[in-house]
């Protein structure tokens, strides 16, 4: 990998001095588009990723996992989508999703707790129940989510069922399988991901 597209992976990434083929390919492709297309150079040339996995989504389709520093996301969303529409025509059989590499911190033991280590709360940005909620809202950016609901199911298995702004219904309704299985293999949750139903809907 040449030296430029190293730099579009993060000075603090483990994957940067041992990057995986996908990063490499993710890293190459980020800096030919920043060299290769005037209008994007400047909003490109700051942006770093911090790792990137390719993930299989089901019935034979798989999707490129970007994750980049949590300081650099908002950067990335004002030129994301047509970054996505970039990258996936250069991995044309691929789904591309931008999400913030975000940490969870364990919850502290009791038998830990002291009044020193009390001075210093756990934030609740790194909780398990924030990443998960911050991490779903990665995955459809930029469509809105305009309601969420947890199923049971008869065999005491739950499913989230999260309901998106009808407004992208035609832009992303092809992705939706890839939304699930991304968040799926990242949380662990099972995931549902549909549109209101026409005349409205209760959430």
């Amino acid at each position: 990998m040449s030296q430029p597209a190293v730099n579009k992976i993060a000075a603090n990434s483990p994957s940067r001095s041992h990057p995986n083929e996908t990063e490499v390919a993710v890293a190459t492709a980020l800096h030919e588009l920043e060299t290769n297309t005037p209008d994007l150079k400047a909003a490109l040339r700051p942006l770093q990723i911090q790792s990137a996995r390719e993930l299989e989504v089901g019935h034979g389709k798989r999707a490129i996992v970007i994750f980049v520093p949590v300081p650099l996301l908002q950067n990335f969303h004002k030129v994301q989508q047509r970054l996505t529409r970039e990258l996936e025509k250069k991995f044309s059989d691929r789904h591309v999703l931008f999400l913030a590499a975000r940490r969870i911190l364990p919850r502290p033991k009791r038998s830990n707790r002291s009044r020193s280590s009390q001075t210093q709360k756990r934030p609740r940005s790194r909780t398990l129940t924030a990443v998960h909620d911050a991490i779903l809202a990665d995955v459809v950016y930029p469509v809105e989510i305009v309601g969420k609901r947890l199923r049971t199911k008869e065999d005491g298995s739950k499913v989230l069922k999260v309901v998106l702004d009808e407004k992208e219904r035609g832009g992303v309704d092809y992705r939706l399988d890839t939304y699930a299985e991304v968040y799926r293999k990242l949380t662990g949750r099972a995931c549902g991901f549909e549109f209101p139903i026409s005349g409205g809907q209760e959430y």
